[in-house]
């Protein structure tokens, strides 16, 4: 064994499943990571090499995954403050603030979540999700504020992955849209893929192509050419519910990029100087997956969309 390697071992319990869903399912790797880790050769199956994602698996197939230790992250501590709302050991819950991207990227390689929470943490966070986001098991948005766990150990970060790949952590999110949802409650259904005209973009995609993506929402409050509602996420794509509630015509107020705002309302968001979208990270709930305990957080509207939100409802 390589210094600083892990080994997950097991059996595939039951077959029909492509090697990436049924390996990710029982290891608690995220299926990306293991995508990743078959393109290393660290993967075998029955004592052989593993083949392509899209293989079945058969009942039974013996599988071995040598996951590398984590490196030297490249991302540097940074003092920037953070709103810690639950920390021990193994894992770590911020609200995040809208404008805080989550980790280095191209355009973005400090001041992130991520150079923030190295030096909060002092450097104790999993190496499992790769050097330059390490402990980041979901994202949201650089202008989407409020709840997201990170994991400080590698346990914590296999079993909140294999929470977000199995859809059973519970997410509620707090959007302002554009109009009145028609019907007022309903679930949101379409693949989310790349848009083929703006590869920036994601988008509604034919079946068969991008990833299942089903959001559930219901309004909470009709204001004037607006609404307040709120989505829960049955999956988690990216943009998920930026493009669904644009889909039905109803995009997030001041999204630069999945919609238009009323005109009716833009002297007020100009007013106000709003040029995100309107979409809070309200409610977060897991097991902890290393004590097994129930945990659900809340988090209040921040001052910006209250503060739009007061605004709407004295035009209403």
């Amino acid at each position: 064994m390589v210094q600083g390697e892990s080994i997950i071992e097991g059996i595939v319990a039951s077959g029909g499943e492509r090697l990436d869903k049924a390996l990710a399912m029982a290891s608690g790797l995220s299926r990306e990571r293991v995508k990743a880790l078959l393109g290393e050769g660290c993967i075998t199956l029955d004592g052989r090499a593993a083949g392509q994602a899209s293989l079945k698996l058969a009942a039974g197939t013996a599988f071995r995954i040598a996951v590398p230790g984590a490196v030297a992250a490249e991302a540097a501590p940074q003092d920037i403050p953070l709103v810690i709302v639950f920390e021990d050991e193994h894992l770590i819950v911020v609200d995040k603030p809208a404008g805080l991207v989550v980790h280095p990227a191209a355009g973005n390689v400090d001041g992130t979540l991520v150079n923030a929470l190295l030096h909060h943490c002092l450097g104790q966070l999993s190496g499992i999700g790769g050097v330059a986001r390490p402990g980041i098991v979901h994202r949201i948005d650089k202008d989407t504020s409020g709840l997201l766990v990170v994991a400080k150990s590698d346990k914590a970060h296999e079993g909140l992955a294999k929470q977000f790949a199995d859809h059973s952590i519970e997410r509620a999110y707090l959007a302002v849209t554009a109009g009145h949802p028609a019907p007022p409650a309903g679930t949101i259904r379409g693949n989310i893929g790349r848009s083929s005209t703006n590869r920036k973009k994601m988008a509604l995609v034919d079946e068969g192509r991008g990833k299942h993506a089903v959001t559930h929402y219901r309004t909470l409050e009709v204001l004037q050419n607006a609404a307040l509602v709120e989505c829960r996420l049955e999956t988690g794509r990216t943009h998920q519910l930026r493009v669904h509630l644009g889909s039905i015509g109803h995009p997030l107020l001041g999204d630069p990029v999945y919609g238009r705002s009323p005109a009716r309302l833009r002297p007020l968001l100009s007013s106000l100087g709003f040029c995100r979208q309107a979409l809070h990270a309200a409610e977060l709930g897991f097991i902890h997956p290393v004590s097994g305990e129930k945990l659900r957080f809340a988090s209040a509207l921040p001052a910006d969309m209250m503060e739009l939100l007061i605004e709407l409802r004295n035009t209403s």
